[in-house]
């Protein structure tokens, strides 16, 4: 037995050679057969490792933490860094994940929701352990079984603004607007006046382009063409790209901002990428009274625009970056409408026409419901 004391620690230490490697670990155990039998157990499984072909074993909490380190750089990276501490606090986190269980994953799934939490937030903490779990059997890493427990969303009507509630929304952001407690415009600092107009001028874009708060948010002026007046998109959610052409006041406030120009069409203080900096939008939501609007409400707004007014939602879907037609057919009844009204106007042109009615002016039904 290879078990030795280092220093002035009161723990056993592991200590032995294998294949040529040396291997060593603290037992954290003052009792010396325990430190022993903890060896033992460690040989044998590196024993089967590479002798008999098993594979390694690893924690959720461990495997949650590589995760996240390969998504270091990305827009969701701070997403799953505090989802995963939401999952080491209600999951038995540092069991190895071939001993996690679907009952575990379905107590998770009911603790979060009897704490409050909303089903859209339970559902990404349990795709954040799914990620998780395919990520370790990819690196090849023991993993269990699971059935995922499902977590069914609310049907709500979708929400999307009117002009008039554009126009208070954008009211409330104008960078020049008397706000209690700061000082008049021409005196404010230039930090203070920047962060006003880039709240307002990314609500704006948001919009106008339909796309996601951190695909406009992080995005580089490398990908912008003032030129032919195109934003080249890329969307890291659903890996892809698309070419975006600028409305007139997209165009504006880019050229605008031009002058001034870093790498980031919207930098934070260091220079960096924005990123998911929204305090300021969601209390001018709040100020101009939008009930149940969120930022991602301006997303839905510009493609309840689109289809009101003509277009399919198959084009839609090439417009919103959507790898699933059904995610677009939210806005189908829009288009339905669209549909319907097109229906009756032409019926009733082809009921002007008749000529046992037009000579009266009135359509078929009217002449029956008159009698």
């Amino acid at each position: 037995m290879s078990i030795i004391k280092r220093g002035n620690s009161k723990v056993w230490y592991i200590q032995f050679q294998m294949n040529g490697k040396t291997y060593i670990k603290s037992s954290r155990t003052t009792d010396k057969k325990a430190a022993q039998q903890i060896e033992t157990d460690w040989k044998a499984r590196l024993h089967a490792e590479q002798y008999l072909g098993q594979k390694e074993r690893i924690t959720l909490k461990a495997a949650m933490a590589q995760l996240c380190e390969s998504k270091a750089g990305t827009p969701n990276h701070r997403g799953l860094v505090n989802s995963s501490k939401i999952v080491c606090r209600l999951m038995p986190a540092n069991k190895a994940l071939e001993e996690i269980t679907s009952h575990d994953l379905e107590r998770f799934k009911r603790d979060r929701l009897t704490e409050g939490s909303s089903a859209q937030t339970v559902r990404h903490n349990l795709n954040l352990i799914r990620s998780t779990w395919k990520y370790a059997n990819r690196l090849g890493y023991r993993t269990a079984e699971l059935n995922f427990p499902e977590v069914k969303l609310a049907k709500s009507p979708l929400r999307y603004l009117s002009d008039e509630e554009e126009r208070r929304l954008l009211a409330c952001l104008d960078p020049k607007r008397e706000v209690k407690g700061l000082p008049p415009y021409e005196q404010r600092l230039p930090e203070m006046k920047r962060s006003m107009q880039d709240a307002y001028d990314l609500v704006v874009m948001l919009l106008d382009t339909g796309a996601r708060y951190g695909e406009i948010a992080n995005i580089e002026w490398s990908r912008i063409d003032l030129n032919d007046r195109s934003i080249h998109l890329w969307r890291p959610k659903v890996q892809n790209e698309a070419m975006l052409y600028m409305t007139d006041r997209v165009f504006a406030i880019l050229s605008r901002r031009v002058v001034s120009a870093g790498r980031y069409v919207f930098e934070n203080k260091q220079g960096g990428p924005r990123g998911y900096a929204s305090l300021a939008i969601r209390r001018a939501i709040r100020k101009a009274g939008l009930a149940d609007t969120k930022i991602h409400t301006l997303r839905h707004t510009h493609a309840s625009r689109l289809v009101q007014n003509g277009m399919s939602v198959y084009e839609v879907r090439e417009v919103l970056g959507h790898t699933d037609i059904k995610t677009t057919m939210r806005y189908a009844h829009l288009e339905t409408r669209q549909v319907t009204s097109k229906a009756r106007d032409v019926i009733n042109r082809l009921n002007g026409r008749s000529p046992n009615f037009a000579e009266s002016g009135l359509s078929m039904p009217v002449r029956e419901a008159l009698g």
